[in-house]
Order: C-alpha cells, then sequence, then structure tokens
C-alpha cells in the first residue's frame, strides 16, 4: 500500500524549472558567442545575430543567478526536504547514505534506502553545482562588465585575468551540459527502477511510498 508524501513546495519547484530552462538557454547562446555557426552581421539588413542572442544570454543569466540565489535561500528556510543538512554529508547517517547511495547506483547492492527528499549524493552533486553557479556568475559579471571595479576585484582574485575568467565560464558550461544529461538519465532510471514518482513529484511536488517506508 503506498501513501503520498509532500517532497517539494511551490518555490523548489519553480526554481528547479528556471534552472532548468536557464541552462538550456544558457548553453546554446553559449555556444554560439563562443563559436558562431552564422554569420555575426547579415549583410544588408538590420539584423544583428550576435547581439541578439548575446540578449537572450544575458537573460537567462539573470534568470540563472535569481534560481542559485532561491535554491541557498530554501536551503535554510525551505521545508525539511529542500535544507542544506537534509542531504549534505554532513552528519553520519548521510555520510552512509552517500555510500550506500553509489553502491546502489553502480549495482554492488539491490538495497535502495528511500528518502523524500535527496539522497546524499545527490545533495552532493547540487551542493557542487550551486558552488559552480557563483563562479559562472561571477566570471559572467566579470566578462560583461570590465570596467566596473566590484567585478574586476573578485574576476582577478578568482581567476586572475579576463582570458582564464571567459576559458573557467566555458568550462563550466560543459560541466552543466553533462549535468543535465546524467540528471536526465538518473531521473528516469529511479522512476523505473523504484516507482516513487521521482518525475512527477517535479511538477506536483508529491511522493509515493510503501506504508511506513519513510517517516
Amino acid at each position: 500500500m503506498y501513501e503520498k508524501k509532500l517532497a517539494w513546495g511551490v518555490l523548489f519547484r519553480l526554481f528547479h524549472w528556471s534552472f532548468a530552462i536557464s541552462i538550456v538557454f544558457l548553453v546554446v547562446t553559449g555556444l554560439y558567442i563562443h563559436s558562431p555557426w552564422s554569420n555575426s552581421v547579415i549583410e544588408g539588413s538590420y539584423s544583428f545575430p550576435m547581439a541578439q542572442i548575446r540578449y537572450i544570454h544575458f537573460v537567462a543569466g539573470f534568470v540563472f543567478i535569481g534560481a542559485i540565489f532561491v535554491r541557498v535561500y530554501l536551503w535554510f528556510f525551505g521545508n525539511r526536504q529542500e535544507k542544506l543538512w537534509d542531504c549534505a554529508p554532513i552528519n553520519p547517517t548521510n555520510i552512509k547514505n552517500l555510500f550506500s547511495t553509489i553502491g546502489y547506483y553502480l549495482y554492488f547492492t539491490d538495497r535502495h534506502e528511500p528518502r523524500i527528499g535527496h539522497n546524499a549524493l545527490a545533495g552532493t552533486v547540487y551542493i557542487f553545482t550551486v558552488i559552480a553557479g557563483f563562479f559562472q556568475m561571477i566570471s559572467g559579471f566579470w566578462l560583461l562588465y570590465p570596467e566596473s571595479f566590484f567585478w574586476q576585484k573578485w574576476g582577478i582574485a578568482l581567476f586572475g585575468s579576463q582570458a582564464q575568467a571567459r576559458f573557467v565560464h566555458f568550462l563550466f558550461m560543459w560541466y552543466y551540459m553533462i549535468f543535465a544529461f546524467v540528471h536526465l538519465y538518473i531521473l528516469i532510471w529511479n522512476d523505473i527502477k523504484d516507482p516513487e514518482g521521482l518525475i512527477s513529484s517535479i511538477f506536483t511536488g508529491w511522493k509515493f511510498f510503501h506504508k511506513d517506508a519513510v517517516k
């Protein structure tokens, strides 16, 4: 017998979709900015594709940054499952869950620990993903506003030069591409292997568990 458990609040779901959609736009426009596959200016017309693509990139970037700050807010003020200490490997329970989840994904064991929120492996990856987001934010703002003393100060401290900042910005874009594909694969794999409503929960907020499987 299954019972419903509320996993994600409305703000978390809005964060997820804002984050996901912004990544799609940032990756596509970022690849174009890095290596345009059309003329950056179309002769004999008012069309300026590079400017238009850069504008979309900037708008998506601000959505991405907003989503990052919302996630940090939810780490401390969200519901129980959305808080940092529920999934971060910072206590014995979560450290044990981290290694058991790795073993489960590598087919070393069939034992699955049901959790309303994220498992500790997912939590660890998401923490790194948010930290990477701040590096993207700082490098992106320094590239956008090179004359700003504030972003110069942070940019030089973290990256040394604008060329290095651009390189790191580009590398992290590839991280987000790989992250998105692996994320989708694991979601589908989990929903097939343990049908708890993992995919539907990001739309509805609810997951399904065997009665008394989780508290």
